[in-house]
């Protein structure tokens, strides 16, 4: 019960912040994120926010990148890198954001029965309608759609490829769970077997509630991209295992991988082609890692396993590193106008507290240090989306290489898990890069 109960504290937060930050090198000209109001069927009740380059080709990809509970479209927005590598590439991105309450904040439906089958409503459908919209509106290309998200979002890609295998041509799933995983809402995390860690099917069962999701459907399945870290324990590690036997078997490939290899240090890659050389499958385990994908680099190693880059896409061959992310500047040596917003969730003798920073000054922040003192009796044992130093007492918070860019107006978010003596409380003040900020 206690490790259910931290999966429910946890989750609301740092599968919320789960992300990378926008590169600071990003130009002064490019596009603007863009809510659409009227984008078709909307069973879901879904908001829809798009970011469409200035530079583009006539017919640009389409990628749908989705948030983890408790986030937003516009929150993953300005916590990833979709959007730069869409400056960079020329592809749309669209940015949903989910309405439906899991108990922890917002999250996809990946849980009813009306989500399970194509056309049957709810999210998948609105985010369908989503990609028809940029169709129509913006000429995106209807046979370059993409899927992508993390944690929630991450389960919601796997759950699209499932349920629209027609539509979507490929999906890289951060920290996701295999298509239906939960039996229904009662299911959905803290309780029920998927998250619970005991979760152990075979791959034809697996194999087969992919089919069935769509019966009588004989066209091309969607390439799988697979993330996950191997010290995760809100979505735990061994869910990997359990895709990828899944999406091997709907493929028709054996479950030893074809290739293997680490092309970062820490980047186990395990790639399953077809007897053509074409990878259909690729998992990528992160050694270390708990749950904080995506981490620096990895949402351009999905985009161009998508084949959007211009190298590295659906054919095998030798390992290539992803295309490097701008350069990061270095610390200001000075503060910027702030307000951090503080959320604490406590139980018995412990707690998550989760950390948004925002910019609200007139320039970017490059680099970034959050200064505060724990209550008495508060001990930080884990963290995620930043390094906090020392654990206990006067405790600096530093961006890790991925959210080091907080853009005027923007924000970021981390957060830590901590053991408490009885006083569950919030830090009173924080400063950042050593100016003080407000506290919400």
């Amino acid at each position: 019960m206690k490790i259910r109960r931290k999966l429910l504290l946890c989750l609301a937060t740092s599968l919320a912040v789960a992300g990378l930050a926008v590169p600071a090198t990003r130009p002064a000209y490019a596009a603007s994120l863009t809510e659409v109001t009227s984008f078709g069927s909307n069973p879901g009740g879904m908001r829809m926010h798009i970011y469409v380059p200035d530079n583009r080709p006539a017919a640009p990809a389409i990628v749908v990148a989705m948030h983890g509970c408790g986030g937003s479209g516009p929150g993953f927005y300005a916590s990833s890198e979709f959007a730069a590598l869409a400056d960079r590439y020329g592809f749309i991105v669209i940015y949903p954001s989910a309405q439906q309450e899991a108990g922890f904040g917002k999250c996809f439906d990946t849980w009813s029965e009306a989500a399970k089958r194509r056309g049957g409503g709810s999210d998948p459908v609105s985010i369908a309608s989503m990609v028809g919209y940029a169709g129509q509106q913006y000429g995106g290309d209807q046979n370059r759609v993409y899927a992508t998200g993390s944690s929630s979002g991450g389960m919601m890609t796997q759950h699209m490829l499932a349920v629209y295998p027609d539509l979507f041509k490929a999906g890289a799933a951060f920290m996701g769970v295999p298509f239906n995983c939960f039996a229904n809402a009662a299911d959905y995390p803290p309780g029920g077997q998927c998250t619970g860690g005991a979760m152990n099917r075979t791959p034809q069962q697996w194999g087969d509630a992919v089919r069935q999701a769509y019966p009588g459907y004989t066209g091309p399945r969607p390439r799988v991209q697979l993330w996950h870290g191997t010290n995760d324990t809100l979505v735990p590690y061994q869910l990997l295992q359990e895709s990828i036997e899944q999406w091997t078997n709907v493929f028709g490939l054996s479950q030893t991988p074809t290739s293997s290899d680490t092309p970062q240090t820490n980047w186990n890659r395990r790639r399953y082609a077809d007897t053509a050389g074409t990878v259909q499958v690729e998992a990528y385990s992160i050694q270390g890692a708990g749950h904080s994908l995506p981490s620096s680099g990895m949402a351009a190693a999905a985009v161009t396993f998508f084949g959007l880059t211009g190298g590295g896409g659906p054919t095998s061959g030798p390992s290539s590193n992803p295309p490097s992310s701008p350069p990061v500047s270095s610390p200001p040596p000075g503060g910027a106008a702030c307000r951090v917003t503080v959320t604490v969730s406590a139980w018995g003798t412990g707690l998550t507290e989760n950390l948004t920073i925002a910019n609200t000054g007139a320039g970017a922040v490059n680099g970034w240090a959050l200064a505060f003192t724990l209550p008495a009796g508060q001990t930080i044992t884990s963290g995620w989306n930043a390094t906090y130093s020392p654990t206990s007492g006067q405790v600096t918070a530093r961006n890790v290489g991925h959210n080091a860019t907080i853009a005027p107006g923007g924000s970021v978010g981390a957060g830590f898990q901590a053991t408490h003596t009885g006083n569950a409380a919030k830090p009173a003040s924080f400063t950042l890069n050593g100016t003080a900020c407000s506290v919400a």
